[in-house]
């Protein structure tokens, strides 16, 4: 199966399933997907550098701490200034793209958001945002503005799991909006959880072929981390083992695609962004915002590096990639689509 999936990039949803489900073949399957991804996409590592610009949300997400009704969150938010002076230093660490998210805060309009976008644009900088559910001329105006590309995890194709894990939120329309940016011209971004309560390998599955159904540009995933200022706390949780299994999964069923190593798998596993990188991987997202406001966009505990500063996690990131023979990119790693013979 895993020969397979790395020769003809396609795979059953019971094939899916075995390989999710069994670690007997864990190095084989991240062996492959790793060298998928040195024959698709190369060497470069893609760094985009993360501004976390406001952590009030209108949403009630069952398992993030940004969720509407957590009220032992710290909140905050950015004022434009600000989020224009720290894309200005992620530029000065040498960040090709920014990456502006923040919980759906409706403070930030169309204007206000266009606004920022054009700022940020004069300085040669990609933009991806990721600022959830917005209206086709919401979409429109911010693509118009300058930005490239937008993410918006779908977090679980399970119907039912996704309206019970979300509520007020409808899966339809987390369809709807993700079918408009691909029709507006982004380079779109989504991706799931692993292991929410009530999640199933079968679903886990149907992710992977949804993702590949829709022809992602980018793919983020991580484990579930219970948050002790959410109703699921308590909950068992997702593991990198798994993690680790659906993004060289991920790499072998779309090969050109970009695919991170995301914070949340380092703290399960204090190596994890090194050891994803190996298995198929060729993104990170070092976190450019400063301060207080690292520690206080928390989405889930335990998480890494709130302490330091950007230029250190820039300088950390920079130093592990090359230990592990790859480099840094020069360019803005937009995707390549491929055909490998």
């Amino acid at each position: 199966m895993i020969e397979k999936a790395e020769k003809k990039h396609e795979l059953s949803k019971q094939e899916l399933v075995v390989l999710l489900q069994s670690d007997a073949g864990e190095a084989e399957l991240a062996a492959a997907a790793d060298r998928v991804r040195s024959t698709y996409i190369g060497e470069a590592v893609h760094l985009r550098g993360l501004i976390e610009f406001s952590n009030i949300c209108r949403q009630n997400c069952m398992y993030c701490g940004l969720r509407r009704d957590n009220k032992q969150i710290e909140r905050y938010r950015l004022s434009e200034m600000e989020i224009i002076d720290f894309a200005r230093k992620a530029k000065g660490y040498g960040y090709k793209t920014v990456v502006m998210q923040s919980g759906e805060d409706s403070y930030f309009s169309v204007e206000i958001m266009t606004r920022i976008v054009r700022e940020i644009k004069k300085l040669d900088l990609a933009i991806t945002l990721s600022i959830g559910e917005k209206s086709y001329e919401e979409y429109k105006a911010y693509r118009e503005a300058g930005a490239d590309r937008y993410l918006l995890r779908i977090e679980t194709t399970d119907k039912d799991l996704y309206e019970k894990m979300d509520p007020g939120m409808s899966f339809a329309n987390r369809i709807r909006c993700l079918k408009n940016l691909k029709s507006l011209g982004y380079e779109v971004g989504t991706g799931c959880l692993i292991g929410l309560p009530g999640q199933t390998i079968a679903s886990l599955a149907d992710d992977l072929l949804f993702f590949k159904a829709i022809d992602a540009d980018m793919v983020g995933i991580g484990p579930f981390i219970p948050n002790s200022d959410t109703p699921l706390w308590g909950s068992k949780g997702g593991t990198f083992a798994m993690s680790r299994r659906f993004v060289a999964l991920l790499r072998l069923l779309l090969p050109d695609a970009n695919i991170p190593a995301t914070t949340a798998m380092e703290t399960l596993n204090p190596n994890a962004r090194i050891i994803v990188l190996q298995s198929g991987a060729n993104v990170v997202m070092p976190n450019v915002t400063e301060g207080e406001y690292r520690r206080k966009y928390a989405l889930y505990p335990g998480k890494i590096c709130v302490a330091d500063t950007p230029a250190q996690c820039r300088s950390c990131m920079g130093g592990k990639i090359a230990q592990i023979g790859r480099h840094v990119s020069s360019d803005k790693g937009f995707r390549r689509k491929r055909v490998v013979f």
